[in-house]
């Protein structure tokens, strides 16, 4: 398996106002090595985020989220990693209400991304996805795992 090449990393306040400026990280990373199809993650990145701020302990005073961007062959994977909580975890609703102003975030993810998943790391949680060109031999679905 080839190596993903690290584009770049930015730590931001656990707040809803590190929303935006996530994307525009995230869209000024990819823009930077020619990746020109950035819609699908930049909004994944936008629900990954907000769930962390809202969902886990970097949205407390002082937390933190960071945002890790890598790249190979066109294939982009993003890790979100935010200060965890020990009563939530990342899930998936079973039932998305289109009328609710909520709810969709994992679930756009579960539909967009080639893959995605969370893990426990020391410092929190890391929620991934995966994003591989329409066509490429990598391109499946793996469901998460964590927890």
């Amino acid at each position: 398996m080839k190596t993903l090449g690290m584009l770049g990393q930015v730590a931001l306040p656990g707040e809803v106002s590190s929303v935006p400026v996530a994307r525009r990280h995230v869209r000024e990373l990819l823009d930077s090595v020619g990746h020109t199809d950035n819609d699908d993650a930049l909004l994944l990145v936008t629900e990954i985020v907000s769930n962390a701020v809202r969902h886990s302990h970097s949205g407390r005073p002082g937390g933190r989220v960071t945002v890790s961007v890598a790249a190979h062959d066109g294939t982009i994977h993003i890790d979100v990693t935010d200060g965890g909580s020990a009563d939530r975890h990342p899930r998936l609703c079973s039932e998305v209400d289109t009328d609710s102003g909520g709810g969709r975030g994992l679930w756009l993810v579960q539909e967009i991304a080639s893959a995605w998943g969370w893990h426990e790391v020391p410092a929190g949680r890391v929620v991934w996805f995966r994003l591989v060109p329409a066509g490429s031999a990598g391109s499946c679905r793996l469901r998460p795992t964590g927890g």
